[in-house]
């Protein structure tokens, strides 16, 4: 298996960051984890397109890139299966600056229905929530 290379968008407000919700397996154990907005760089496309693309995708939204954050390689294990991504990291913002009080956004991805939300940067620090990929909380404190 090759890696995937990926891409994920940092958007920030008040201490918090907006991330999508699931639920299930993952590689702390089994419960509700987060990551940031993002998807799947397409062949062709530069990961700026990718991160634009995908919050017009999945949330309806527009976003502008504020600037490139960093690489982070991720290599991880669930239930004994290795999974590996290379994932650019932007910090990106609302267009429509309205958007920033919206609470909760619906996350459309083929038939598969999440939600994303504003959860406090502090739950991600202190360990009461699982964010991915791992260390990305290190990079998102350069930012608040």
């Amino acid at each position: 298996m090759k890696p995937r290379a990926n891409t994920l968008g940092i958007l920030l407000h008040h201490q918090n960051i907006l991330v999508e919700e699931q639920y299930g397996k993952h590689s702390k154990g089994k419960g509700f984890y987060y990551r940031p907005i993002g998807g799947t760089i397409e062949f062709g496309e530069h990961s700026q397109q990718t991160i634009v693309r995908e919050f017009q995708e999945e949330l309806g939204v527009e976003v502008t890139i504020q600037r490139y954050v960093q690489c982070i390689g991720n290599i991880f294990e669930i239930d004994g299966d290795i999974g590996h991504e290379i994932t650019q990291i932007y910090l990106v913002a609302f267009c429509d600056h309205s958007l920033y009080e919206v609470e909760q956004f619906q996350v459309k991805e083929e038939a598969k229905v999440t939600l994303a939300k504003w959860i406090p940067i502090a739950d991600f620090e202190n360990g009461r929530k699982a964010l991915y990929p791992a260390g990305l909380i290190d990079s998102v404190k350069d930012f608040i």
